[in-house]
């Protein structure tokens, strides 16, 4: 095998990224030295159109003869530009915010409602970026789109509101793998609202009360039960210590006498008016007989 010939994995690679061959060829070596010679010639009024700033942020992909010069992008810094034979395109590699529009989406459980989110990307390879794809920012957003709806599609309205976050991981994943090969790598995936049609929130707001009432009158039954239970266990105590029950209707005289009650209600004890209701039906059957 000869050791000069690429591999056909490397020869895939340059075709993707536009990078086929470093030869410029006879014409080229041409050209290159007739522009060199009017950098010459033209010094130094020449240097101050072909010298270029690229900022810390940016990268330059130079095409030399409409061929990428280098696998890597040039910069930060001085770049010199030839003329007539070299173009440079600039490439930011900030992080990008992609805001996602509302999307009318029907879920599986045949439910219509609008989802809009947001993307967070950047791109870390600026000859993939140029040399793959035609407008790398416009492509994002698209795919960013289509994927949302797709993934939400595939999912019902609880699953959506309660596992947001699951969603937009899957989002993050399945846009990042498809945008690889543009040179972008995203960062983040948001969904910020879901919108559903009014009726659906008033049927889920009316069976969420009633969701409610439900559980609280199982808490208010529950909760009578365990205090019939008490009163059973207290009347139990009671009955077996009759000074017990002297010294509650002693502790109720004093909590009712702290609060400033100016007419005091004093419970009487059932055999004390059954003994006065029989003293007073002996002496109703005596007049009678004096009589």
């Amino acid at each position: 095998m000869d050791p000069g010939a690429s591999s056909p994995e490397k020869q895939d690679k340059e075709n993707l990224v536009g990078i086929k061959s470093k030869r410029l060829g006879v014409c080229g070596w041409v050209l290159f030295s007739l522009s060199l010679l009017l950098l010459i010639i033209t010094f130094p009024v020449s240097i101050w159109i072909c010298l270029k700033v690229i900022k810390e942020y940016e990268r330059a992909v130079v095409f030399r003869l409409g061929r990428i010069q280098a696998d890597k992008a040039k910069g930060p810094g001085l770049i010199l530009i030839l003329p007539c034979i070299d173009v440079f395109v600039k490439v930011d590699l900030r992080t990008v915010t992609c805001n996602i529009p509302p999307q009318e989406i029907l879920t599986r459980d045949s439910v219509t409602t609008q989802v809009d989110g947001v993307v967070y990307y950047r791109i870390y390879s600026a000859v993939s970026a140029v040399a793959n794809v035609n407008d790398v920012h416009q492509a994002t957003f698209l795919l960013a789109q289509t994927t949302l709806r797709n993934v939400l599609g595939t999912q019902t309205l609880s699953q959506i509101l309660a596992g947001r976050e699951e969603i937009a991981h899957s989002i993050q994943t399945l846009l990042d793998d498809a945008t690889e090969l543009w040179g972008i790598r995203v960062a983040r995936v948001e969904i910020k609202d879901v919108r559903i049609p009014i009726q659906l929130q008033r049927s889920m707001a009316a069976e969420a009360e009633a969701t409610r009432e439900a559980r609280a009158r199982v808490l208010a039954a529950e909760g009578e039960m365990n205090a019939s239970k008490s009163l059973k266990s207290a009347s139990m105590v009671l009955a077996e210590s009759p000074i017990a029950l002297q010294l509650r209707y002693l502790q109720t005289l004093t909590t009712v006498a702290t609060e400033k009650n100016s007419t005091i209600v004093f419970p009487l004890p059932m055999n004390i008016l059954e003994g006065i209701g029989g003293i007073s039906y002996d002496n109703h059957k005596k007049v009678p007989n004096r009589a």
